[in-house]
């Protein structure tokens, strides 16, 4: 993998070099100081990742992640800097990970191990010498990649908390939040509207009842008629929530259960 670092303190700066050149599928790119010098060696360069530091002089880590997001191909962000506070913007940038100085190594290898996949899964090239590589190493790390699950990530305006798909219940959107239960009972409210979250479980089995809710089937227990030709469903939480079923909504549904 081609990787670049963007940091403006040269001991820092040496350290993750040192701790990158160990790394036999890592090919060093020139660094860069602040965020315009990254931005112009990226569009010469074409980095597969960039480690980019948060605090910089000009533009900074995030102003260039920004940027970055905007360039094809677009590289994994890694942000390692010495402040946490900025963990959530940076995930919200859909940075790969975030590592705070100084350097962790085996946090560092997590890092590297969670972007070979990434690579792996996309089709991509992981490394100079990747294409004289072992053809079983390589179905190696397309296996690990395969056999990591994605996980639901829900923004509750301070922190990202990872759920399992599956364990949600159901969504309802409440004035301006969205309440997301889980089938433990948990309650999680977030910004993200209804259709962004349907979009993100996108392959799970999810169904959308009625505008304001969206369910997982396997959490519905019984479907009942409720009025006007309309229906409930019946969830098997401890509080056999009541979700509304339109008309129209219900055939669907039905068909869905029925494997239709």
């Amino acid at each position: 993998m081609k990787v670049m670092i963007a940091e403006d303190e040269r001991l820092a700066r040496e350290e993750l070099t040192y701790l990158l050149s160990r790394e036999h599928d890592v090919e060093l790119l020139p660094f860069a100081t602040n965020g315009a010098e990254l931005l112009e060696l990226a569009g010469m360069h074409k980095p597969d990742v960039v480690f980019l530091d948060i605090h910089m002089p000009g533009l900074d880590g995030l102003q260039t992640a920004q940027s970055l997001m905007q360039v094809e191909p677009r590289p994994f962000i890694v942000f390692a800097t010495a402040y946490e506070q900025y963990a959530l913007e940076a995930f919200r940038l859909e940075a790969v990970d975030y590592l705070l100085k100084p350097y962790d190594e085996e946090r560092l290898r997590q890092a590297l191990q969670r972007i070979r996949s990434r690579l792996a899964a996309s089709g991509e090239v992981a490394g100079p010498s990747a294409a004289g590589a072992a053809p079983a190493a390589a179905e190696g790390v397309k296996t690990l990649a395969s056999s990591i699950k994605p996980k639901l990530l829900i923004d509750d305006g301070s922190r990202m908390i990872v759920v399992e798909p599956m364990k949600v219940g159901f969504a309802v959107k409440e004035e301006k939040l969205t309440q997301i239960h889980m089938a433990d009972g948990q309650v999680h409210a977030t910004r993200q509207t209804l259709q962004e979250l349907e979009e993100k479980l996108t392959g799970y089995s999810f169904f959308r009842p009625h505008r304001s809710y969206l369910v997982n089937v396997e959490f519905i227990d019984e479907i009942e008629p409720w009025f006007n030709g309309a229906y409930n469903v019946i969830l098997k939480d401890a509080k056999r929530s009541r979700i509304p079923l339109s008309r129209v909504a219900a055939k669907e549904l039905i068909k869905r259960l029925q494997g239709e």
